[in-house]
């Protein structure tokens, strides 16, 4: 019985169904092609054999063909290539009617009606998806689980370094906790935070520390969880997700990987990620500033988010998050040893993890430990962590990890870019030995000689190493790239060269005058460069007060 009903079931599947209509036109069609014309075409002297030998008992005539029927089989000849007056006088003839435009006809009304009933087929299958996602159930279960509010027990003296990020997050803390004085005050808040970093960085691990520090419910969500195979569940969970947040107010509603939903809308169209795209434009348009409910997205593609996400209104506020800098790295390790029996010279171990993570760090801590255990020792200690170090890099391929020298030659590169930035008054944060911080220029009007600047800041840290070593590396790949794209727009989009005729030749000298500038400047800053360089091999990290410190004491 249960067989019997597994077969019922199969056959009604709408997929079974589909390739079993495909089989049946295939079939026809082939049948159709065989008993068409199935007589074999001989030459001339084939069918004068057949006439000589008298094997003929009648001729049919078919177009340009003369279909020759003896008593088993069946032939045809070209009608030119004999002589039909002797044929024609010898045997009986018949004329076959031209019925080739029916066959015709008959094989276009079977591809049409296969086609209208696949038509029909998947039309019973999107009522019937509808169906479900209006039922919103299989079995009594949800298609997917219920949105449920965590609470947060991680607080910001859990999370070590990345102090900035911190000051910037404290006024959201502060207006989850008490949102009422905002209110008060008719300060408008940013309904969403977009925290900007690599891997592993611990953007997750931050928005929870937010809401544990705030005291208010959590909703973690991944992007992918969003985009189901159901068309508008999506946007169904969105809604759902939203609705719940605003009855639990002040609340925090987390994104992780928010590019896997939020990716710009271009040719390759996904119906169901655009659905559920628009439904998060609207929800986050739909809430006041003031209804104590904050969104934080997390990525490390922000380049590939549509621009409706990232508009006024929405998400307001970006944080980036960079790997962690010596300090950070220092009081990262201390926190992961904290409850381990060590004997770690921590600022060693910061100095060798040049490139590392917040994960990483925690792995490689973890991993040193495991090491010490086998080794029998109570107490973790800095050979530990050199004994497994490449252990961890060769699992995290990703990382990106310095020697010695190459701390050298990066200290160079990117202290020729500090040193370039503040003497031309290009603004920057931080520049370190892993990042660069350049400030983003938000003004409708550039003048020429500040997109000038910017290149010689990108060409800087590539010129100096050339100068210092008498050799080229492949850092400077990034920063190229950004001067030549930058060097395009001076030239094609501003239209900021001396005629208005342009040509590649324009590129080249506007490229040609930029190195010539960086290495006479250089040549005047190269004791600056020497200072900073030091500096930065051993703080990692430097400022634009602290560059122009430096190059007050020398000039």
């Amino acid at each position: 019985m249960e067989t019997k009903q597994h077969f019922k079931t199969l056959f009604e599947s709408k997929k079974v169904q589909i390739i079993l209509v495909l089989l049946i036109l295939l079939l026809s069609l082939t049948a159709y092609g065989i008993l068409r014309d199935k007589d074999d075409i001989i030459t001339h002297k084939e069918a004068n054999t057949l006439f000589t030998k008298d094997k003929i008992e009648k001729l049919v005539i078919d177009g340009d063909y003369i279909h020759i029927k003896t008593a088993d089989k069946g032939y045809k000849v070209y009608k030119e290539a004999i002589n039909t007056s002797s044929f024609f006088s010898k045997y009986p003839v018949e004329v076959k009617e031209d019925s080739t435009y029916l066959y015709d006809i008959l094989s276009l009304l079977i591809l049409l009606g296969a086609f209208l009933f696949l038509f029909r087929l998947m039309k019973q299958n999107k009522l019937q998806q509808l169906k479900q996602i209006r039922s919103a159930k299989v079995d009594n279960t949800e298609i997917y689980e219920p949105v449920q509010a965590l609470k947060s027990n991680v607080r910001f003296s859990d999370v070590a370094g990345i102090k900035d990020v911190k000051e910037e997050l404290e006024e959201i803390i502060d207006f989850l906790r008490e949102p009422q004085k905002y209110r008060d005050l008719d300060i408008r808040l940013p309904k969403g935070v977009l925290l900007v970093g690599p891997p592993g960085v611990g953007k997750t691990f931050i928005s929870k520390a937010v809401a544990g520090e705030a005291g208010v419910p959590f909703f973690y969500q991944s992007g992918a969880s969003f985009v189901h195979i159901y068309v508008g569940m999506g946007a169904k969970r969105v809604s759902e997700l939203f609705k719940k947040a605003k009855q639990m107010a002040p609340s925090i509603i987390f994104i992780d990987e928010i590019d896997a939903v939020g990716k710009s809308r271009g040719d390759f169209r996904n119906d169901e990620r655009e659905a559920t795209l628009n439904q998060l434009l609207t929800e986050m348009d739909g809430f006041e500033e003031s209804s104590g409910v904050i969104v934080i997205g997390a990525t490390n593609k922000i380049d590939v988010l549509d621009e409706a996400l990232l508009r006024a209104g929405r998400f307001d506020r970006r944080i980036h998050i960079s790997l962690p800098d010596l300090e950070d790295r220092a009081k990262t390790l201390e926190l992961y040893l904290a409850h381990k029996p060590n004997a770690v010279d921590i600022h060693h171990v910061a100095r060798m993890t040049v490139g590392f993570n917040s994960a990483a760090l925690d792995t490689l801590t973890n991993e040193a430990a495991l090491f010490a255990m086998r080794e029998r020792r109570a107490t973790v200690e800095t050979s530990d962590f050199e004994a497994v170090r490449e252990k961890v890099l060769s699992g995290k391929r990703k990382i990106l990890s310095f020697t010695e020298e190459e701390r050298k030659i990066q200290a160079v590169y990117q202290g020729a870019k500090a040193v370039i930035a503040t003497w031309l008054d290009v603004e920057f944060e931080k520049i370190g030995i892993v990042t660069t911080r350049l400030i983003t220029q938000e003004h409708e009007i550039l003048s020429r000689s500040k997109l000038l600047n910017r290149i010689k800041v990108y060409l800087a840290g590539s010129i100096a190493t050339q100068m210092h070593y008498n050799e080229q590396f492949t850092n400077a790949k990034s920063d190229i790239l950004l001067a030549k794209e930058l060097v395009k727009k001076v030239i094609y989009e501003y239209s900021m060269s001396e005629n208005f005729v342009v040509t590649p030749y324009q590129e080249e000298e506007l490229m040609k005058a930029s190195v010539s500038e960086v290495k006479a400047l250089l040549k005047t800053l190269e004791k600056a460069l020497n200072e900073v360089s030091t500096y930065l091999l051993e703080h990692e990290n430097i400022s634009q007060d602290e560059c122009k410190e430096i190059l007050r004491e020398i000039f």
